[in-house]
């Protein structure tokens, strides 16, 4: 076994957190130094957050004092949107390799994130999915797009989720866009009754946003054409599933530089 990889966790004591600190701690190639959550966190033990024995490394809210004292070689992050971006940059600044699942990055904010990590020589993840499944999910949507031209998008997730629509669904939409001339669909008279009724817009197609209590994470890509459709669907039901592809994620992201957006790219090469 060579030397293990080590990994800071931002957002540790959140539902996506915990999993990711338990992955860290369960895989003997990984080492977690650093544990960063709220001020109410302080002093917990990451092993006893998550079920398992001590670790002693206790939970701290200052993530740049974690990254200068811990020295990890990558920093996960799934937080909120709103801290997000900052964590990210702070991350680069001191020469640790970031790798984001939480969304609502702007495309000049994923940019000038990009220019950061080649001035720094390190490599960098944000990726609105994690799932095997999900990313097979947007690359057959993209391929059937070739062929279906008419279609929308139809994603499913709790009611406490913050944005929408979903990073998965407007990453599964760029993608279908590099395969599909813009084609405004439905019926050119159609008028809305009630505001929304439709769906988002994007490049002709539509994207609806449903969010519910019960509900964990699905989306599919329904296809028309004439006398048949073609549906194509990813369902989640556990954040544990997500964990494969971050420890992929975070083995790999050594080995890049620059800023890369989807964990497609990771999984093609």
């Amino acid at each position: 076994m060579g030397e293990q990889i080590r990994v800071a966790v931002a957002g540790a004591a959140g539902r996506m957190g915990k999993e990711v600190v338990k992955m860290v701690l369960e895989d003997p190639d990984l080492s977690l130094v650093a544990a960063i959550g709220q001020p109410d966190d302080e002093g917990i033990d990451a092993g006893a957050l998550v079920g398992l024995r001590n670790c002693g490394v206790q939970l701290t809210s200052d993530l740049e004092l974690a990254l200068v004292e811990s020295k990890p070689q990558v920093m996960v992050d799934f937080t909120t949107p709103a801290s997000a971006y900052d964590n990210t940059a702070l991350a680069i600044k001191h020469g640790v390799a970031p790798v984001v699942g939480t969304t609502g990055f702007t495309t000049e904010q994923i940019e000038l994130l990009d220019k950061h990590c080649n001035d720094k020589g390190i490599g960098g993840l944000i990726a609105p999915n994690f799932s095997i499944g999900a990313i097979l999910m947007m690359k057959f949507a993209a391929q059937a797009a070739k062929y279906f031209p008419h279609l929308e998008i139809i994603e499913y997730h709790g009611d406490q989720k913050l944005d929408a629509p979903s990073g998965t669904a407007i990453k599964t939409a760029e993608l279908i866009a590099m395969n599909r001339e813009e084609l405004r669909q439905g019926n050119p008279q159609e008028e809305e009754t009630i505001e929304g009724s439709r769906g988002g817009y994007y490049n002709g197609f539509r994207i609806h946003s449903v969010r519910l209590p019960g509900v964990f994470a699905q989306q599919e890509v329904v296809f028309g054409g004439f006398g048949q459709t073609l549906k194509i669907r990813h369902d989640s039901y556990e954040r544990a599933g997500y964990m494969p592809g971050v420890n992929l994620a975070i083995k790999k992201v050594l080995e890049y530089k620059g800023m890369i957006y989807g964990f497609d790219h990771f999984v093609d090469g």
